[in-house]
């Protein structure tokens, strides 16, 4: 297994700075640029995926990959989601880490293992009927941390509630490593202490959060930063 690095964003991760990560709608280095003018301290992108939020197809390494080398010159740390039933080969991933890529996100159940061979750290993902076995499997991943996206499609855009919670909890206790958490609900600024509260090493905004357009991205982001602040 290769020896992943600690950077800025495992280190925020690590010591509870609780930074702020956002996905990207679609690959628009104007809406990178909002994210990160309005606080954003890490972009995550797509390939190889349908984004059922959005309805976005994201396409293969060769497809996506000007805007990733565009992207890697904004100087933030980058996270790649790396596909469906379809993941990056070997010598992809290799590329993704020369750009500066530092970390990939997969659901657990379509993990491949060439992709643990890579110098990206996993970041394998919960879904909604994930199991503690799920989650045993990957704590045994040397070096990964996790996403918890165990909404349910149906409960998409929904406000925040205490089920939500209890269910990060649960997760982050077991886990006993950085869990982020993507925004499946309509996250706001009064939930990032609760979200803290409850064991979550960062949030994720995506569309539902963001919106579509630099200008959305601005007025989605910035109180949300303003509130980890305070």
């Amino acid at each position: 297994m290769p020896t992943y690095p600690e950077t800025r964003l495992t280190k925020a991760l690590r010591e509870g700075e609780f930074p702020v990560i956002v996905s990207l709608a679609r690959h628009d280095l104007d809406l990178a640029r909002a994210a990160i003018d309005a606080g954003a301290f890490a972009i995550k992108v797509h390939l190889n995926a349908y984004h059922r939020a959005t309805g976005t197809t994201f396409g293969s390494f060769a497809d996506e990959r000007r805007f990733f080398e565009n992207l890697a010159t904004l100087g933030v740390p980058l996270l790649v989601m790396a596909g469906q039933e379809k993941v990056p080969s070997p010598q992809e991933m290799e590329a993704l880490a020369n750009l500066g890529f530092e970390g990939f996100n997969i659901y657990f159940n379509d993990m491949q293992p060439h992709l643990l061979q890579s110098r990206l750290r996993p970041i394998p993902a919960l879904g909604e009927a994930s199991t503690d076995e799920d989650l045993t499997s990957i704590l045994d991943i040397p070096g990964a941390m996790m996403e918890a996206s165990v909404a349910s499609f149906a409960d998409y855009g929904k406000p925040l509630d205490e089920r939500d919670l209890d269910r990060y909890r649960t997760i982050a206790g077991k886990a006993g490593i950085p869990v982020i958490a993507p925004s499946q609900k309509m996250f706001v600024p009064d939930d990032m202490p609760k979200l803290r509260d409850a064991g979550i090493a960062a949030p994720l905004l995506g569309v539902i959060v963001t919106g579509t357009t630099p200008e959305s991205m601005r007025a989605a982001v910035q109180p949300i930063v303003a509130a980890i602040r305070r």
